[in-house]
Formats: structure tokens, sequence, C-alpha cells
């Protein structure tokens, strides 16, 4: 059976990068009907954040990602936290050493940061010198005795190669030579990430390990771990990174990087996860728009690209103006409420904000400033009533709003309907086009000259009162 993880480290909020490893994680495994795995990984105490597990499985869950085994749902091959795994690993660094394809340093910070300056001052890359690997037996056990610090580092083989094949990117190899003898279980016992995700992947019977390229430097190192255990090694799929553009990353900074950054600039978690998808995969036609449970049927590794994916904030948001779009008035107005209680208009007729505003909406947090007239009138020019398409200027519309304005006075009722009757009416009575009329009463309604809605619809959101109040202010200025 197929079995993929998820392994995030606990540091903060839901990187774009790692959310779209976890999104192609979860769709391989229910493409070929396997288990997807959360795990956390932790070993990193120092850049743990209070509160990012949290999120991690909070932002799973509003995507709908369920994972079959996890911390909190569990499983067969727990624990699935690192830091609660921390017993398993030293001893199996300690197999490594009987077999010689480990061995444990004493060397301080002290003593490699001089061999790294010495080595920097003489213009060569620096790696471990392999410098404890002859200490005898005896030598070793009598420093650890007297609780000398110290760690566990892989011997990688002085000559040789080590290779991997990869779905992507194809057979990588790479000279030993080149390769440094990386620490696997740190001073405070700790195992470091590298080797605890070769433990862990092959403990909990990990099939097919799906990452970021910024990995395959260090897969062949695992591999050799894998060969020096006699264990089948996984299929390895590495993506290429998300860019901001061809030579920079997405950054926290810039506001670009996060999951919950798009949510709170008023994108639809639907349109991101669908945006995300198409970041480095091609379904091989010419959709574009999936619901998750399309992608699971939709996604294939052979649509994986090798070159990095560049994040086109307008084609997200594109995406998410078509989802927008497509989203029921109860649905819209659901989504949209945060933003009229911001912006002070919820208490106005939904039903017309809605009509008025869906159309025009690409991201939600557009909709404070679209509809900012309606709260305050603008401080406006008497040029906007000058319109060219409309046959209006600052006289026709003194005219338009002298018999306008005692029309919707005496009218009996405030409604949409009314006012459509009675304004039209009045326009095709004096022989007059619609939008001449319209023209100078919408511009004295909202003060702009480009508004959600028309002058009927603005009238109706703003009550008998204040439209008269603001009809009578814009007749003022002519």
């Amino acid at each position: 059976m197929v079995r993929t993880r998820f392994a995030p480290s606990p540091t903060g909020y839901m990187h774009l990068g790692n959310l779209r490893s976890a999104l192609y994680t979860y769709l391989y495994a229910k493409r070929h009907d396997g288990k997807f795995i959360l795990r956390i990984e932790d070993t990193d105490q120092s850049r743990y954040v209070e509160g990012a597990v949290d999120v991690i499985y909070n932002t799973l869950r509003d995507i709908g990602m369920l994972w079959d085994e996890g911390p909190d749902v569990g499983g067969g091959y727990g624990p699935y936290v690192q830091s609660e795994r921390k017993a398993m690993y030293k001893p199996y660094a300690e197999q490594l050493v009987k077999a010689g394809k480990a061995y444990y340093c004493f060397c301080t910070n002290e003593e490699l940061d001089a061999r790294r300056e010495a080595s920097s001052a003489k213009g060569e890359v620096w790696k471990y010198d392999k410098h404890c690997l002859h200490l005898s037996p005896e030598e070793v056990q009598k420093r650890i005795a007297a609780g000398e610090p110290h760690v566990i580092r892989q011997n990688i083989p002085r000559s040789g190669e080590a290779s991997f094949d990869d779905v992507i990117y194809g057979h990588i190899a790479v000279d030993c030579a080149e390769l440094d003898d990386m620490v696997l279980i740190k001073a405070d016992g700790m195992p470091t990430y590298n080797f605890a995700n070769v433990i862990d992947d092959h403990t909990m019977a990990i099939t097919h390990v799906m990452r970021g390229n910024e990995y395959l430097a260090s897969t062949p190192k695992y591999n050799l771990l894998y060969e020096a255990f006699g264990w089948e090694k996984p299929v390895y799929i590495h993506m290429t990174p998300i860019m901001r553009d061809a030579s920079h990353k997405l950054s926290k900074r810039d506001g670009d990087a996060y999951y919950e950054d798009y949510l709170k600039k008023g994108y639809l978690k639907e349109a991101i996860v669908n945006y995300v998808a198409l970041l480095g995969w091609n379904p091989g036609d010419e959709r574009e728009f999936f619901t998750l449970d399309e992608l699971k049927e939709a996604f294939d590794v052979t649509g994986m690209a090798k070159s990095p994916a560049i994040f086109d904030v307008n084609k997200l948001t594109w995406m998410n103006a078509e989802y927008v779009r497509r989203l029921s008035p109860e649905e819209f107005t659901r989504h949209a409420l945060p933003y009229y209680e911001q912006a002070g208009v919820a208490g106005m007729n939904r039903d017309i904000l809605c009509r008025i505003l869906q159309p025009r909406t690409e991201i939600f947090t557009q909709i404070p400033e679209v509809v900012d007239f309606l709260t305050a009138l603008p401080d406006y020019d008497a040029e906007l009533f000058t319109n060219k398409k409309s046959k209006t200027d600052a006289v026709v519309s003194a005219g338009v709003l002298d018999f306008v304005i005692p029309a919707l006075t005496a009218l009996p009722e405030w409604t949409e309907t009314a006012l459509h009757e009675t304004l039209l009416g009045m326009a095709e009575a004096r022989g007059m086009k619609n939008g001449t009329l319209l023209w100078p009463v919408r511009i004295a309604l909202a003060g702009k000259m480009v508004t959600p809605g028309g002058a009927i619809e603005i009238a109706a959101l703003l009550g008998r009162e204040e439209s008269l109040r603001r009809l009578n202010f814009g007749r003022s200025k002519l």
C-alpha cells in the first residue's frame, strides 16, 4: 500500500510551499488508495512556536486534507511527534556505530570553528575531517563515562558514489568525497532532522517521500543510511520551489509566503488550494478549475515540473474572482459580512449589496473601499455631474434634480421597485434617456464617478432620509 507523509515543523503559519507539499502528498496517496500520514517534526526545539501545531491541524482540516494517521488520530506507527519518539533514535545510531557506519565525536564548537576558519583561510571548502573517527572504543567509553559532551556522526565513505533515483529528476549520483559526516545525534540526545527523518520514514513504513528539492543534496546521505541498515529505500519525488519571480523566493516580509496571508487578504481557500495545485503541476489538459475531489482524480506525478513555479498573484486574484462569482448569494454574503461590518454597511439591504458587489469583487478585502461612499459622502467636485455619454452637464443636472427631489420626497414607500418605477417613469414622461436622468441622481447620491450599482440601488441602500439629504446637497453644488 502507498503510504505518504507530510512532516512539517511547528515553526509558525503554513508556508505556501509547505501547503503544496502537503497537497501533493495527500493527492498522491488518495489517487493510489493509500494512506496519508501527518508527522510533526519538532527535533529543533529552538524554532518551536507555541500554537503552531494547532495551525497545522486547523489549516489541513479547513482545506479538507484529513490525515489517516497522526498525533491526534493515532495509528499503528506512533508516536507521530518526533520529540515523543526521542528514545528510539539513539539505539539506531549506536547500531550504526557498532557497524562502523557512524562514530562518536567529542570536538567542541570552538575547535570546529577554528578548523573551519583555517580551512577558509586556505580557500578550501570545509567539511568535518573525521578527527574523532579513530578514537579507540576504550577512550570513547572513558570520555562518555566522564560526562564529556559528544555527538554521533555518520561515517561517510571516503571514496565511491552515493546515488538515488528520483521520479522527477531521474538518477542523481554524488562523489562520497564531497559529502560531510553529518551529525545524527546531537549533544542533547535529540536526533538531527536528517537522521530522525530516515528513521521515522522507515519505521512508519513510508513508501513514497515527497518533499522540496532543497533536500536533493541530502538524499544521498539518507540513502547511505538506508544501505547501512539494510532497509528498503522509499520512492523519492522532489518538488521544485515556489518563487515570487525568477530570482526571489516568497517571503514573510512581503506578506506573500503564507496561506493565512491570503485568507486575511480576502481570498477564498478553495481558490488558494486550486491555484497552489497548479504551481508545478499540469493536469495535461485545458482545465484550470478543480475541487479537492477532482484533484484527487486528476493528480499524476507525470504532470509535475522540473523548473521552479512562479507565484503570480494576478493569476490567483483572477482565479479567486471566478470562485467569488460562482458562490451562491448566501455564501457570498457569509464571506462578505465581516467586510460589511468593517465598512459600516452590515445593516443595509444585503440582497442589494450582494447583487451589486458579487460581480465586481475579486477579493473580499476590496469591499470596504468600494462601498465607502455609502457611509460617508465623499468631498466631490461639481464637475462630476458633466458626462458626455449621458449628455449631462451642470445645467441639465440641476434641472433633473429639480424635478426628481420633489417626486422622491412624495414617494409613498421607499422601495427599490418604487424608486425604479418613479425614476424611469419620469424619464419616459419627459422624453429623456434613462442615463441622462440617472447620472446626476447617482452622482448626488454617491459623490463618485464609479460605483457598484446604479442610482436606484444606491438610493434603496441609503434610505429615504439620507438619499434626500444627499440629493439636496448635490443640487446646492450646481
